[in-house]
Order: structure tokens, then sequence, then C-alpha cells
């Protein structure tokens, strides 16, 4: 006589988290004005419309593994957008600033800042979410990897299950730290690819902050 035991049928994570961060940053580049911009703006709605649409289709067949799929393909699509559409705007306004450092609305400077900075961490959260273990897809499939960032929480500690496994808003926290202090804050990043996501951000944040942010601070009005 065997001892069968139920398969243990993996979690779906929640997809609110992620769905809010993606509709405040739509709200909030459809508010800043005279914000630099590469490719027409409405592509950005559009990406961020279809992931949207991506993640409620997920949420409501209960981790289908095709939608899942999608889910998956169209973040990493809309990172890669991404980086293309902001290496373009920094290198014209860096450009600007440059070639005519008296030039250029030191509001849309400003402007397009603040916008890059928010895109950077809310985006690379994104992808930091489906690139880690396997991303969500790989969890709710009950597929093991090996992780690409070791997270400080263990379920050894006190308080914690011993189920525990990291969600989107750790990704965000991650995101948040790596676009604010340039470097590994809370979690370690153990794969290349990991670390080469983490310097495109920082590369990213640097230049926003450094240059572009800084230089419409230094122009604004009196």
């Amino acid at each position: 006589m065997t001892n069968s035991q139920p398969p243990i049928t993996p979690r779906l994570e929640s997809r609110w988290p992620p769905a809010i961060a993606l509709s405040l940053l739509v709200v909030v580049l459809n508010v800043l004005p005279k914000h630099v911009v590469f490719l027409p703006v409405w592509i950005s709605y559009v990406c961020l419309l279809a992931v949207l649409a991506a993640m409620a289709a997920a949420a409501i067949t209960h981790g289908s593994a095709r939608w899942l799929r999608i889910e998956r393909t169209l973040i990493m699509l809309l990172g890669a957008v991404y980086v293309v559409n902001t290496g373009a705007e920094l290198a014209d306004m860096v450009g600007v600033i440059a070639i005519h450092p008296k030039g250029g609305s030191a509001y849309a400077l400003l402007s397009s800042a603040v916008g890059i900075w928010m895109e950077n961490v809310v985006i690379f959260s994104m992808v930091f979410w489906q690139v880690d273990g396997g991303g969500p897809y790989g969890r709710a499939r009950g597929i093991q990897r090996g992780p690409d960032w070791g997270f400080p929480t263990r379920p050894t500690a006190e308080g914690v299950p011993s189920d525990w496994t990291p969600q989107y808003v750790d990704y965000l926290f991650l995101a948040y730290n790596t676009a604010t202090a340039f470097s590994p804050t809370d979690a370690l990043p153990y794969t290349h690819r990991a670390k080469m996501l983490m310097t495109v951000e920082s590369w990213i944040s640097l230049v926003t902050l450094v240059v572009v942010l800084s230089r419409a601070i230094n122009v604004l009005p009196t």
C-alpha cells in the first residue's frame, strides 16, 4: 500500500499590485506637461493597456498557461520598448543640454526627468517580477528554477510562512532601491541577467537624475 499525497497547487499571485502601479503610471504620464517624447505617446499607452488586459485575463482564468505566457511576453516586450524609447529621449535631452546649455524649457526637462524616473521604477519592477526564478508563470505552473535575486526574508525567520516567495511589491522595492541608490540594498543579484538588468536601470536613473534633473533645477526661474 502506497501513501499518495495530493499535489501542491501553486498559488496564483495577485495582479492587483502591478495593475495599480501601471495604472498610476499611465495617469502620471498623462498629467505631466511638456515632457520630451521619442515614440508617439499612444504607443506607450497601447503597450501599458495590453499588459493590463493580459494580467486581468490571467487572473480571471485562474492562471491559464496561455494567458500567463502572453502576460510574460507582453511585459518583456514593454521593457524592451521602454529601454529603446528612454535611451533615445535621454540622448535627445543630453544633446540639447550640451549643445544649447542656455536653451530648453526647465519645466519640460523637469517633467521629463520625473516621468522617466517613475517609468524606470515601474517597468523594471515588472521585468524583475517576470524574470526571477521563472516569474509568476513558472511559480504558478510549479516549475522550479533557481532564483535570480536573493531576498533577505527567510522562511525560518519568526512570523514568516514556510512557503514564502517574493511578490510584486518586493520587486517594486528592489527597482526603487536600484533607481535611487544605484546599487543593491535589499536583494542581491545572483545571475548575470539580474546584474545586467540592474545595471541598465541604474544607468538610466543616473543620467536622468544627475544630468537632466540637475540641469532642470539649475535653470528654473527664481
